[in-house]
């Protein structure tokens, strides 16, 4: 028996109609969430944000005196200005830096010139060191530097430490031989050299340059720098970019004279002074070894060793003391040591063009005319 049409398994009539409704919305709402779908997923071709272009905060510690000299330590971040270039300036953080975790280097000048005045210093520097330093989260290191630069004692916390570095420090002979100084490969003739600004130049760029915080170099010297390599200039720089206060004490035995001319070492620190750089290729007799050599920057006689300290710790944000009978030197690092731990931290990011590269001028105020800030004038934008 054959089947009839109305028994075939197709559909026919409205039937077909309703299926062929169904197929086409089937069809029609995956395309119509293809938009939605595309824009949740994120976009393959599109470059990533480069996080390493991200502009650093610009850190500017501030020192703030009343009319009486009297350090001032109740402000708030509403209380100061800041610009850049002339420019004003979003302060976005502040602190105090009345307890933070401090690295000093203390530079010791070794020449012919301090030889009756080390005994005072060394003691001194013991004394503030010992006192200034929290064991626990504190670092020092020292240098001393005469016709060589050399580290007597790297970071440390140990205060034992410190002090057998300090007992290091001597004037070297003056025999106009080359054996004086510390260790092997020194360099000059006896004790002819200053080499105070290879000092501030290494101290910043090799040690400070790599730490981070609170940061302060303090020299003890006459100021009068014979033979270095580098300027007084690029010594400040160095001190710039390393974020570093450097603190002068001028401390001058006017009875005694600096060896004068002689040669010079070249810039160096050497650990110990029979460390890798001691006796190497930068030892005596090595390309910048010897006596009697030209000297890069051209010196002055007898150059003004207050004028060149005032210099270095104004364009640094810091200050430069004068050790005399009204101000000892212990009365000095009384003062360092409150201004240390009595600063205001003020940081801002710079935006647009005061992003930009190079040496930018910071101009730091507080809205209350009678006060004094002590701050650095400028810094360097670094890649």
């Amino acid at each position: 028996m054959q089947a009839s049409d109305s028994d075939s398994k197709f559909p026919s009539g409205n039937g077909v109609k309703s299926q062929r409704h169904g197929i086409w919305l089937a069809l029609l709402i995956p395309l119509m969430l293809i938009p939605f779908l595309a824009s949740a997923m994120p976009p393959q071709d599109q470059p990533k944000p480069d996080i390493t272009s991200v502009v650093k905060v610009v850190n500017v510690l501030a020192t703030v005196r009343n009319k009486k000299g009297e350090i001032v330590r109740n402000l708030t971040k509403d209380d100061f200005a800041l610009d850049e270039d002339d420019n004003p300036q979003t302060i976005k953080y502040f602190i105090q830096e009345n307890d933070l975790p401090l690295t000093i280097g203390l530079l010791v000048d070794t020449s012919l010139s301090q030889r009756r005045v080390l005994v005072a210093e060394r003691t001194a520097s013991y004394s503030f060191l010992d006192h200034m330093l929290h064991e626990d989260k504190d670092r020092a290191f020292v240098i001393h530097f005469d016709h060589e630069v050399e580290m007597l004692q790297d970071l440390t916390t140990s205060h034992k430490k410190l002090e057998a570095s300090l007992e290091l420090l001597e004037t070297p002979n003056d025999d106009g031989g080359n054996s004086g100084g510390y260790g092997h490969g020194s360099h000059g003739r006896g004790g002819a050299g200053t080499l105070l600004y290879d000092a501030v130049y290494l101290a910043s760029n090799e040690v400070m340059k790599k730490q981070q915080g609170h940061k302060a170099l303090i020299i003890l010297s006459d100021g009068v720098d014979r033979g270095s390599k580098e300027s007084l200039e690029s010594s400040i720089e160095a001190a710039q970019r390393s974020d570093t206060l450097v603190y002068s004490i001028l401390f001058a035995d006017h009875d005694e004279h600096d060896g004068g001319g002689g040669g010079y070492g070249g810039p160096r620190i050497g650990m110990g002074g029979g460390g890798p750089m001691g006796g190497g290729p930068m030892g005596g007799g090595g390309p910048m070894g010897g006596g009697g050599g030209h000297r890069r920057y051209p010196q002055e006689d007898r150059p003004d060793g207050k004028k060149v300290l005032t210099q270095i710790s104004k364009e640094t944000g810091a200050r430069m003391f004068e050790v005399s009978k009204k101000l000892p030197i212990d009365k000095v690092y009384e003062q360092i040591e409150e201004e240390l731990r009595s600063q205001y931290s003020v940081g801002y990011t710079p935006e647009g063009m005061d992003a930009a590269l190079g040496y930018h001028k910071l101009h730091l105020t507080t809205k209350q005319t009678d006060l004094v800030v002590q701050a650095r004038d400028g810094f360097y934008a670094d890649r």
